[in-house]
């Protein structure tokens, strides 16, 4: 993957880390990017979305971990509109300094999800920063 030399680092950052899982790809919508494996989304990338000024990932958790942590941490985490009731959490990343062994984590279990089961037990194999 090339970085283009506007790329946002957090957005840069993301996609190293998400490419890497099996046939994962990524398409950019202007300053929003969507990750995805075999066409089914396992992460979005956000940048002011609907003008909120926010910049997060989003990922798909665990039944009821979304709630738990948008409650448990606030300023950190929120349900994403239209897919928080899907089970969706997303996580800011233009606030302090980013855990990316955390967002690693998140997207590991979107992947775990998303992915068709020939692919998530590759999961184990992988050397992921």
């Amino acid at each position: 993957m090339v970085k283009r030399s506007s790329e946002d680092s957090r957005l840069a950052r993301l996609s190293e880390v998400a490419l890497r899982l099996p046939e994962a790809t990524r398409k950019i919508y202007g300053s929003h990017a969507q990750f995805l494996v075999c066409n089914r989304t396992l992460a979005y990338f956000l940048d002011n979305h609907h003008g909120d000024g926010v910049v997060a990932v989003t990922c798909k958790v665990l039944p009821g971990d979304n709630k738990a942590l948008a409650e448990a941490q606030p300023g950190r985490f929120y349900l994403p509109a239209y897919l928080a009731s899907k089970g969706w959490v997303a996580l800011r990343l233009d606030i302090g300094k980013v855990d990316w062994k955390e967002v690693r984590d998140l997207l590991l279990g979107s992947y775990a999800q998303i992915a068709p089961n020939r692919l998530a037990v590759k999961l184990k194999r992988l050397d992921l920063p």
